[in-house]
């Protein structure tokens, strides 16, 4: 049998307690929702949601929450929607997924994933990055920052320009 052949009895996987119908259900909406990366967040959400709601184990939980997270990539915008959704949940329903430590471990991640796009944006863009810009874009801890730094590098025009905004941005925080 094929997982593929579990696509008609998809009420059945959502009937079970079964650990690996939660498996099974990512593995067919990570297939089918291939390019489609807003209806992946959604199959992601409902079931994540779903798996909050089973009644597993909390271990269990963040067991196979760390497989459906790893299956189920989604770009890092859609990502970082998704983790916001999952915190209001979570803070609504006082059930935490994820301890404080991982939490801030995801942040960090984030920032750091962060920075590397911002700085290979510049490299792309002006081949050379001084050093001080280096340094002061990886003191940013301020995701929403880098994500503007980021959109304001593509467009522009040369790296004195983005020099003076990284020194705006840096007065502002």
């Amino acid at each position: 049998m094929k997982l593929l052949d579990y696509q008609a009895k998809w009420q059945d996987l959502e009937a079970s307690t079964n650990p690996f119908a939660i498996m099974t259900m990512a593995h067919l909406t990570t297939m089918s929702t291939q390019g489609k990366p807003k209806m992946r967040q959604q199959g992601k959400w409902d079931l994540v949601r779903r798996l909050l709601e089973k009644g597993y184990h909390q271990e269990d939980i963040r067991k196979l929450f760390r497989v459906v997270d790893w299956m189920m990539t989604l770009p890092f915008e859609l990502q970082q929607s998704f983790e916001e959704r999952l915190n209001r949940y979570q803070q609504e329903r006082q059930m935490p997924l994820l301890s404080h430590m991982e939490v801030r471990g995801m942040q960090r991640g984030a920032v750091q994933t962060a920075h590397e796009w911002l700085l290979e944006v510049l490299t792309t863009r002006f081949e050379v990055v001084p050093p001080e810009v280096i340094e002061a874009i990886n003191q940013i801890e301020d995701v929403s920052i880098l994500k503007q730094l980021l959109r304001e590098a593509i467009a522009i025009s040369s790296m004195a320009e983005f020099q003076q905004l990284l020194s705006q941005s840096q007065a502002d925080a």
